[in-house]
């Protein structure tokens, strides 16, 4: 049950009603940003709740037990308040999200309505669109190790142990030309590695208009002299010759990979060995024992 602040429970007894809806959404940043469905900006706990900016949701639903509250919420892209830039960039991901219902005419009468994170993020040229999820949606996130035949760290983290900064684990190039708009180029400084060595690994740009900005890297070929890159997902600007970059190796996670690439089976945190579906399914069909299919592990 909500406690409502004085004057707010007269106001919606009074049957004529002043009431607005105010987003305070916190970035991974940082960044503290406000947003309203009135026509004025609302100011409250140090926060400016803008007006004008397109921001509206759908309607909350809500449900018993540990079902996960969600609206969705569309928003103008605009220089003065979200960017596609920004967006790309992650900076909006797992944001808190904090909905409160207002008197516009006196902002010291207000409820916080729910408090959450955003979810799914999918944006188009001039608008973008939401997810939020209720505080409940944290229960249903993977926690602990899975046991799995693939590694489950992060290559270079303190559980794996490699040294990304070591030779033969990153370099430093710079585009050299643009094959396919803002994901896939040539480039320099690259000669000395083999091709597929960066294939998985990550993009840092160092220079030009996406500095500061990581991608992963999906496949990395070389053809003679001709060295080339491409980016899982497009960059959100534009790409052009020179752009400097730095970029770590890449590891597909596997037991292989980590003892002949990087020297580090002893860090290795996965399960290389464990039973396949085969060995789930089998069922012994001779005197001896023999698995059916011929082997008693399933291999």
């Amino acid at each position: 049950m909500k406690t409502l602040p004085p004057g707010l429970q007269d106001h919606l007894d009074s049957g004529t009603t002043t009431l607005c809806w105010c987003w305070r959404l916190t970035r991974r940043d940082g960044t503290i940003m406000g947003f309203t469905d009135h026509d004025e900006d609302i100011v409250f706990d140090g926060v400016t709740y803008a007006a004008a900016t397109g921001f509206t949701a759908s309607e909350i639903q809500s449900q018993l037990g540990l079902a996960v509250d969600n609206l969705t919420a569309l928003g103008a892209l605009s220089a003065a308040s979200i960017t596609e830039t920004d967006l790309a960039a992650g900076l909006y991901d797992d944001a808190e999200i904090e909905i409160w219902r207002v008197n516009w005419m006196g902002a010291s009468q207000r409820v916080l309505m729910r408090k959450g994170n955003l979810g799914e993020i999918a944006r188009g040229r001039t608008a973008f669109q939401a997810e939020i999820r209720g505080l409940a949606h944290r229960l249903g996130q993977p926690v602990g190790r899975a046991y799995l035949r693939v590694c489950d760290a992060d290559l270079g983290d303190t559980r794996c142990g490699v040294d990304l900064g070591a030779a033969g684990h990153y370099g430093a190039g710079a585009i050299a030309a643009v094959l396919t708009e803002l994901r896939v180029f040539t480039v320099t400084g690259l000669d000395t590695f083999a091709t597929g060595w960066f294939s998985g690994g990550k993009l840092v740009f160092t220079g030009g208009a996406n500095d500061g900005l990581a991608m992963e890297v999906k496949a990395h070929g070389k053809s003679g002299s001709t060295i080339t890159i491409e980016l899982w997902q497009a960059m959100p600007q534009a790409l052009a010759p020179s752009d400097s970059f730095t970029i770590t190796a890449g590891c597909d996670k596997s037991f292989e990979t980590c003892k002949a690439k990087f020297a580090n089976s002893v860090n290795f945190r996965g399960y290389p060995y464990m039973p396949g579906n085969d060995a789930v399914i089998s069922y012994p069909n001779r005197a001896d024992g023999t698995l059916n299919g011929g082997s008693r592990y399933g291999h």
